[in-house]
C-alpha cells in the first residue's frame, strides 16, 4: 500500500469532514448508537423492542472500542463531521483487507441529526477516492440489506453495483431481509471527488 491502514487521515469535503476518533467523536457515537433505527438499519438488534432499549453493548465496552480506533493496523475507523451542524454525526470504516484480491469492505453510519443532507453520500465518495488515490486497493465492497433504501441510493450514486444478495439475512420483528452486496472498482467508480488531506 501507499500508505497503510495504520494512517488515519483527516478527509476535508463541502459538507463534512472525516476525522480519527476523539473524545468528543467518540461521545457523539455513544448517542448515536442508541437510536433505534440506526440500531436497525445496521442490524445490530433484531427487534423493535431491543431497539428501543438503545445499544446492546454497555457504554463501558463501546467508549473502550472506539478509544482503540487509532491504533488498529488492518482497517481505518473515521468519524464524521457536520460543517453545517458542527457536530459529528456518524462514522466510516474500511475493514477486512484482502491481499489476494485488494480489497477492503465499507459501511458507515450515521445518526439522525445528519440524515438527508447529502452528508452521506459525500462523506463515502471522500473514503472511497482515499482509498483508490492513497492505498494500494483495487476493490471495495459492502453489505446493506434490502430495508435500507437511504444507504443503497448513496451507493449506487457513488458508484457500487449490485453483486449479489444473500437470502434471509437478516430478521426484525420476524420479517426477513436479504442482504445486498456491491462493490465499487477503480473502473466504474463515479467522478473522484475533489479530494483534500489535511497536513500530517
Amino acid at each position: 500500500m501507499t500508505r497503510t491502514l495504520l494512517h488515519k487521515p483527516t478527509l476535508t469535503g463541502k459538507l463534512v469532514e472525516l476525522r480519527p476518533f476523539d473524545e468528543e467523536a467518540i461521545n457523539a457515537m455513544l448517542e448515536i448508537l442508541t437510536e433505534p433505527d440506526v440500531l436497525k438499519r445496521t442490524g445490530t438488534v433484531d427487534s423493535t423492542d431491543q431497539a428501543q432499549r438503545g445499544n446492546p453493548l454497555s457504554e463501558e465496552k463501546t467508549r473502550a472500542w472506539y478509544a482503540t480506533r487509532h491504533e488498529q493496523t488492518d482497517r481505518i475507523d473515521l468519524a464524521i463531521y457536520s460543517f453545517a451542524l458542527q457536530r459529528y454525526i456518524g462514522e466510516v470504516v474500511l475493514n477486512d483487507y484482502d491481499a489476494d484480491k485488494c480489497s477492503l469492505n465499507f459501511r458507515i453510519a450515521i445518526g439522525k441529526r445528519g440524515q438527508g443532507s447529502g452528508h452521506g453520500t459525500e462523506a463515502t465518495k471522500l473514503i472511497v477516492d482515499y482509498a483508490f488515490d492513497y492505498l494500494d486497493i483495487d476493490r471495495i465492497e459492502l453489505e446493506v440489506f434490502e430495508l435500507n433504501e437511504r444507504a443503497r441510493h448513496v451507493y449506487t450514486s457513488v458508484g457500487f453495483v449490485e453483486t449479489g444478495r444473500i437470502k434471509n439475512s437478516f430478521t426484525f420483528d420476524g420479517t426477513s431481509y436479504d442482504a445486498i452486496t456491491k462493490a465499487v472498482t477503480r473502473d466504474n467508480r463515479h467522478v473522484p471527488h475533489q479530494l483534500t488531506l489535511a497536513a500530517a
